[in-house]
């Protein structure tokens, strides 16, 4: 599809108080898409628009917006609404700039998201899914939104499957994210759909994402999983494993890294990480070999830069842990070249 020409509006959705980067990243993601295509000598996919129920809105860091258009009367052309979102203390409050971004989104919305052909999609980024739930944009599709604010969404659409610890998730025409930075995730992702995996991958480049999530991804990463707690020997074991999973752990040496008993270190990842010393150090080599995988490593070679003793050891401990083989991923990894 990389050769369409046909431009998408791409309408940013701004309130009070919207996150900085909610807006300046997936945007700059589209810029940068429009210059790749230029170079290829193909016209611009995307023309960016942003609107709001006031002219001059203030962001998250202060910094106050100026120059917004009004919230259009009609979607004349194929239109991408990208609804950013606000910092938690703001999403609660149903202001009346809210209130009348929420009835815009369901009148000019509502009905198009319905229909199998729409030219139209809706993209949220973090909290913005809270303001699509408000507009009763959601219904029974699949979505996410930041881990902070699940159970408000679930409250908000009822109907709706609430995903946890997603990056983003695509369910139709309506793409939602978990956070601030998977709004470029989920733009880029969408970019490789009309403008072809290549392009995507050389924004991503220029953007210097280290690397680019899919749908298929955790919100929490692995690596920052379980490390919610203050206590310093798991800490500094976690640490240990961290900067060295190749190595042949066990217990005993667990223990020495942590300068604690065998028994006395089990018992505070358990009562601080909620996970085993050797559980969390099977997550992270997982992890480990998933991104070497998806970026053309063979099976053996992920295996061995993740630590495990063996093929067969990391493939027992994969299907114990997502189920499927590792050759998935690494199929996964070829189709994104």
């Amino acid at each position: 599809m990389i050769a369409r020409a046909e431009l998408i509006d791409v309408l940013f959705v701004i309130v009070p108080h919207s996150l900085l980067l909610d807006i300046a990243g997936p945007a700059e993601a589209f810029r940068l898409a429009n210059q790749h295509r230029e170079a290829r000598g193909l016209p611009p996919r995307f023309r960016l628009t942003f609107a709001g129920p006031v002219t001059t809105p203030a962001t998250s860091v202060g910094l106050a917006l100026a120059d917004l258009v009004s919230l259009p009367e009609q979607l004349e052309t194929p239109t991408w609404v990208v609804v950013v979102g606000q910092p938690t203390a703001h999403v609660k409050q149903v202001t009346p700039e809210i209130a009348l971004t929420a009835q815009w989104l369901r009148d000019r919305l509502h009905e198009a998201l319905l229909d199998p052909d729409t030219p139209h999609r809706l993209m949220t980024i973090c909290s913005g899914t809270l303001l699509a739930a408000r507009a009763g944009l959601l219904g029974a599709r699949r979505c996410t939104t930041h881990h902070e604010l699940l159970h408000m969404l679930r409250a908000l659409a009822p109907h709706a499957q609430v995903i946890e610890n997603r990056v983003f998730v695509v369910d139709g025409p309506i793409a939602s994210s978990a956070g601030i930075t998977a709004g470029i995730d989920v733009a880029l992702h969408l970019i490789a759909g009309e403008c072809g995996e290549a392009l995507a991958a050389s924004v991503a480049e220029d953007m210097v994402v280290y690397l680019r999530r899919s749908p298929r991804d955790t919100e929490l990463s692995p690596f920052h999983m379980h490390r919610r707690h203050l206590h310093p020997t798991v800490h500094r074991v976690q640490d240990a494993i961290l900067s060295d999973p190749q190595r042949e752990w066990d217990m005993a040496s667990l223990a020495e890294a942590g300068q604690a008993t065998q028994r006395h270190l089990l018992r505070l990842f358990i009562d601080h990480a909620g996970i085993s010393p050797l559980h969390y150090l099977r997550l992270i080599r997982l992890e480990r070999a998933r991104q070497s995988l998806e970026y053309g490593a063979t099976v053996t070679r992920a295996a061995a830069e993740a630590g495990f003793g063996s093929d067969l050891q990391m493939r027992r401990a994969w299907s114990r842990q997502w189920g499927g083989s590792p050759r998935d991923a690494a199929r996964a990894g070829d189709r994104r070249e």
